[in-house]
């Protein structure tokens, strides 16, 4: 009877380790995919837009209340701290927002560039400046929530005439210039991935005393990172794509006075194809079964930043 009873008692332990293990992969599995979703488009409901730089600041709040919920770069925790898709996306979507309110800061906020800069918005953007890798004193969430509250203020002063928002063709161009040079930078990432490709063309060098030189950028890229660069793009197509619908509603008078809303909302669909899930991110040579998403990622990235050219071309010239 007790080497029955030891029998059992082994054999009901066994069980238990098994079932616990079971469960503990099945919340793993659970709490990895409800932090590795995307998020939704942003609906920014009804906006009065008869005062300008409502949708841009709107916008730019949602962005960041949407990452202040679940921040995730800074994360050390298991078994969050093993996803690296997400925080490389929010990294993109923060890239684009610091750009956003540094413009907003220096010259949306302005009349001229001699005048005294918006102390929202330049707390705001200093909050966004903080690092985001940092999980205390102070938190990257800390700051997140500092520039949606000042943000919020702005929006505010913006409403009752205290703050303001100057919707001029100079502007939309010193924003769309620094959309085009951060567009550059991840598109670079995206080319440098093909593994049959040793160096790229720096897509950022500019000639230099009449002369066309030409900067080679050292390619090195593990096979770990390749989705991480894809994601950081698709980070900043997101974020873009969100903040050129902003544009389309603030800046309409001066998009239709250059004939360039529909440049405009050919940008903006650009930008949204730029939206897809693969299930897994694959590198594949030219010749393989197996697509290469960076290079399509960068097909499509590629195409609106050179349209994102041209509407800067058509606002200087038209």
């Amino acid at each position: 009877m007790k080497k029955i009873t030891k029998g059992n008692t082994t054999k009901k332990r066994k069980v238990s380790i098994l079932l616990f293990v079971l469960a503990l992969a099945f919340f793993v599995v659970i709490v990895m995919a409800i932090n590795s979703t995307k998020p939704e488009r942003i609906d920014l409901g009804k906006l009065d837009t008869d005062v300008k730089g409502c949708a841009f600041i709107r916008t730019n709040q949602i962005l960041i209340e949407n990452m202040h919920e679940n921040w995730m770069p800074n994360d050390y925790f298991w078994p969050t701290v093993l996803l690296d898709n997400m925080p490389n996306f929010q990294i993109g979507e923060l890239e684009v927002i610091r750009y956003n309110v540094r413009v907003l800061r220096d010259n949306l906020s302005r009349m001229r560039t001699t005048d005294n800069l918006s102390p929202t918005a330049e707390t705001a953007f200093t909050s966004l400046s903080n690092d985001p890798y940092k999980w205390w004193f102070p938190s990257a969430e800390g700051k997140l929530n500092q520039a949606h509250k000042n943000l919020g203020i702005f929006y505010q002063d913006l409403m009752t005439g205290k703050s303001h928002f100057y919707p001029r063709a100079d502007n939309l161009i010193e924003l769309l210039n620094q959309y085009v040079s951060l567009m550059g930078g991840a598109n670079t990432r995206l080319i440098n991935a093909p593994r049959d490709i040793n160096r790229v063309l720096d897509l950022e060098e500019k000639q230099i005393e009449g002369n066309q030189t030409v900067k080679m950028v050292d390619t090195h890229i593990p096979w770990y990172k390749i989705d991480n660069n894809f994601y950081y793009a698709q980070g900043v197509a997101y974020a873009l794509y969100e903040s050129f619908k902003a544009i389309r509603i603030d800046f309409i008078d001066v998009l239709k006075d250059k004939n360039s809303l529909k440049l405009t909302d050919k940008i903006i669909e650009t930008l949204g194809r730029c939206y897809f899930e693969p299930l897994v991110v694959f590198n594949g040579a030219p010749g393989s079964i197996f697509a290469n998403h960076s290079l399509n990622l960068s097909g499509v990235f590629n195409d609106a930043r050179q349209k994102t050219n041209s509407l800067v071309i058509a606002l200087t010239q038209g």
